[in-house]
């Protein structure tokens, strides 16, 4: 399984900086899609500056990735990201090129959180007590 996490991670990690640097370096890069659903969203998200912020945070965290540092962070922060990529590849923009990449973002993201899913079973707690401490770290 250890091959498999590294193996993912590079590729994943390696994908998100590669995606995030070509609009800074070619801004005629960023794919628009061929479907008109695809093309008015990726434009809209272009004119309003947000995709902007979505490559910075594509940088960011593929060179966490990369690193293999604050993975449980990095890890489940791509999340958000990922459910727009999810959505633009499986339903604005249809093929298998796309389902494909769709299909491979979900999997390479699963592949990272497992390893890490006992950081995340905390934040699962329904009804928790808040620390109001000025103490570092968990006080019970």
């Amino acid at each position: 399984m250890k091959w498999i996490y590294h193996l993912s991670r590079i590729i994943f990690g390696g994908w998100w900086v590669y995606s995030g640097l070509m609009p800074f370096l070619d801004p005629g890069w960023q794919p628009l899609g061929q479907e008109q659903a695809a093309i008015d969203f990726t434009l809209a998200l272009i004119a309003s500056g947000l995709m902007a912020w979505i490559k910075v945070a594509e940088i960011m965290f593929g060179l966490l990735i990369l690193a293999n540092r604050m993975m449980p962070l990095a890890a489940a922060a791509i999340v958000p990201i990922n459910f727009v990529i999810l959505y633009w590849n499986f339903v604005l923009e249809v093929g298998m090129v796309e389902y494909t990449f769709g299909a491979l973002t979900l999997l390479f993201n699963a592949i990272l959180l497992w390893p890490w899913r006992r950081y995340y079973w905390p934040l699962l707690v329904w009804n928790g007590r808040p620390d109001f401490s000025s103490r570092a770290g968990i006080q019970d």
